[in-house]
């Protein structure tokens, strides 16, 4: 073997280790802002990092982590869904009333509204419709329906939803308990099975997916019943940690969502998601959103802004590893 051989092959080698490095820092990415944002709070308010502190930091991670992974599935087929928001919203009334008072209808009403979910998907699918387009629409109309439900602030969560929202498990917070687990199923769901390829590869590839004989149709339905499933329980599990409703209470969650996609790894082309990663996300976002912007001192005027400043900053970071990926 020449000099000029060996010099080729260790500069490849090289080059593979750096690409390999610079994999494993984007994946790592979304852990490592979390743990910043805890170190942060840590330093701020060491009370804070406790059972009692995360119970109350985390209070409302879960709808959050719930509404993230459904703009997931969304983003997981090439779309973007501007409805979830005011669709927690609707969700959250019919919780507080009909679920509450007729149960039976009240499930009718939900599992009606993933049916409209899907529908959606299969009406962006076959008429090639902008789905920015058709989410801000029946963005207004969650909205028209969420006030028609409950037209001003009020209802009670059933009693067993309180219950369920309202458990203290031993020595771990329930919040993040639930996230691992919402985390873990997702993953294994989409990740780890050959359905969850098939629905990942309608956005990564799906000529590919087409020709191999699968229906680009099926799985955009399928996409987006899951956004609505995971959304009905989002607006649920908001409820039972509110104990009422509001037709506006879940505006801010269609933003939150997209961010903690993003913030998790997540692309907006080419079905690049992790699921693990939006929920890391999404508490980085719901440990962000408040507690530490709090503990800084920031005015509540400015804490958007800061939101926005803490999320421009991993995607910068992300940006630079991707650039070494290349």
């Amino acid at each position: 073997m020449t000099a000029a051989s060996l010099d080729t092959t260790a500069k490849t080698s090289a080059e593979r280790g750096a690409l390999a490095r610079a994999r494993l820092l984007r994946g790592l990415l979304p852990a490592l802002s979390l743990a910043l944002v805890l170190a942060a709070i840590a330093w701020l308010n060491p009370r804070a990092i406790s059972y009692f502190g995360f119970s109350l930091m985390l209070n409302l991670a879960i709808p959050i982590a719930l509404a993230t992974i459904a703009q997931m599935f969304v983003i997981a087929g090439n779309e973007l869904d501007l409805s979830i928001g005011t669709f927690v919203g609707f969700v959250g009334c019919v919780t507080a009333t009909w679920l509450k008072d007729a149960p039976l209808i009240g499930v009718a009403i939900l599992l009606g509204s993933i049916g409209i979910y899907a529908l959606l998907g299969a009406l962006i699918h076959l008429r090639n419709l902008p789905s920015i387009v058709v989410t801000l629409g029946m963005s207004f109309v969650w909205q028209g329906l969420a006030i028609l439900v409950l037209p001003k602030p009020g209802g009670k969560a059933p009693d067993w939803l309180l219950a369920t929202m309202s458990f203290k498990p031993p020595f771990i917070p329930f919040p993040i308990i639930a996230a691992l687990l919402i985390g873990l199923v997702v993953h294994f769901g989409l990740m780890r099975t050959s359905y969850g390829v098939i629905l990942r590869g309608s956005g990564g590839n799906p000529a590919a997916l087409k020709r191999a004989g699968w229906s680009l149709l099926r799985t955009k339905i399928v996409l987006f019943a899951l956004a609505g499933l995971f959304g009905v329980l989002s607006g649920m599990a908001l409820i039972g940690i509110t104990t009422s409703a509001d037709a506006n209470i879940g505006n801010g969650y269609t933003l939150l969502a997209i961010a903690g996609v993003i913030l998790g790894g997540g692309e907006f082309v080419g079905g690049r998601v992790s699921p693990i990663g939006a929920v890391i996300g999404a508490l980085t976002l719901a440990l962000a959103a408040s507690p530490l912007l709090t503990f800084m001192h920031i005015p509540p005027d400015w804490q958007v802004a800061a939101n926005g400043a803490i999320l421009i900053i991993v995607l910068a970071a992300r940006v630079l590893i991707s650039r070494k990926e290349r």
